[in-house]
């Protein structure tokens, strides 16, 4: 979801080749995604706590794939997004909950974390608490789509040919709340949430025409924005904040039902081996001038606490005009994933794919 960035080319190697390589007392084995643990803090980290941290970049359909294969071995911190804890951990038991004892939590902005802790918990247990956070909207030239402000607006007969978006199930759901429909809420009704998202997926279907291309990676979305060729776009908020700052023009709209929030997560594989290790680069990366390098690195705001005070000014002046209060205030925070949604999903997608 980066400013969420997949870097599809580490992924070949096997999860089960990390079953065989034990832990060492000062190796932490971090299961992340790109631009979450910069050099110069892996270095600043182990200067302080003499721990070198060993990073494999991932995504959440990868971290599950290699924790699932595994155990939940061969890795001592994951970070999955919130909605990928709980359903994982039901069907496969591969993390053990957190110690909040451990973890500085005066750090951390308190509505954050408390939205994590509440997505992460099961049987009483937290499984995952905020690092990184963001949201997907619209990304939209203003001066050439001045009246795009929510998610069927990209299917209006003025922007044949000159929208894009990726054909995942954020559109799918935007597509639904275009609808007047509340996906979320439908989540523990699995035959009330397949009606939803068939109807959203025919609003999808006929959105068609007016997609340019559909998009995969956040480079085709933001060089298809810069040449003008698409106007508007489902998109990142990410991606906003790079644009903008080539292009005043260019900026982040939340929808007016609400943008869509996501947190990722820290999380404890069930079999690591080096639980202290994981905590103190919990406390070490929610430093607010820790945590302040990885926004400007990752492009993603920090759940700690004061981190957007020390954020460059590049980061600090979109996200204030982007985020002012009453959007953060309505941004729709995903859920946990029941199990057997996303199949239902896929499906529909997969038909749109094909017409």
């Amino acid at each position: 979801m980066t400013l969420r960035r997949l870097l599809s080319s580490v992924f070949a190697a096997s999860a089960l080749a990390f079953v065989a390589i034990p832990a060492e007392a000062q190796t932490l084995r971090l299961l992340t995604w790109g631009d979450y643990a910069p050099e110069a803090l892996i270095k600043k980290f182990k200067d302080e706590t003499g721990i070198t941290v060993q990073v494999t970049l991932s995504n959440n359909e990868d971290m599950i794939s290699k924790l699932r294969a595994t155990g939940g071995a061969g890795f001592d911190l994951a970070q999955p997004s919130q909605d990928r804890i709980t359903g994982p951990q039901t069907e496969f038991g591969f993390y053990k909950p957190l110690d909040l004892t451990k973890i500085d939590t005066s750090q951390f902005i308190p509505d954050l974390l408390e939205a994590s802790k509440k997505n992460t918990t099961l049987d009483g247990k937290v499984y995952g608490v905020a690092h990184l956070w963001g949201t997907a909207g619209l990304v939209v030239n203003k001066a050439k789509a001045p009246d795009v402000k929510g998610w069927g607006d990209l299917c209006t007969d003025a922007y044949k040919g000159r929208v894009s978006m990726r054909l995942k199930r954020i559109a799918l759901l935007g597509m639904a709340y275009a609808n007047g429909d509340d996906p979320f809420a439908a989540y523990s009704d699995k035959a009330k949430y397949g009606a939803i998202i068939e109807k959203a997926g025919a609003k999808l279907a006929a959105c068609k025409p007016n997609v340019k291309a559909y998009w995969t990676g956040s480079d085709a979305l933001n060089n298809m924005l810069r040449s003008g060729e698409v106007v508007a776009a489902e998109g990142w908020d990410s991606s906003a904040f790079k644009l903008n700052g080539e292009n005043p023009d260019i900026v982040f709209v939340a929808p007016t039902t609400g943008a869509l929030g996501w947190i990722d997560t820290f999380a404890l594989p069930a079999k690591g081996q080096a639980d202290d290790a994981a905590y103190k680069w919990i406390n070490f990366v929610m430093r607010p001038d820790n945590a302040a390098a990885i926004v400007d690195a990752s492009g993603s705001f920090s759940a700690s606490k004061g981190s957007d005070e020390k954020v460059s000014e590049k980061m600090k002046k979109p996200f204030q005009a982007f985020f002012p209060p009453a959007v953060i205030a309505n941004i729709k925070w995903f859920p946990a994933i029941p199990a057997g949604l996303e199949e239902m999903e896929g499906k529909i997608l997969d038909k749109i794919a094909a017409q």
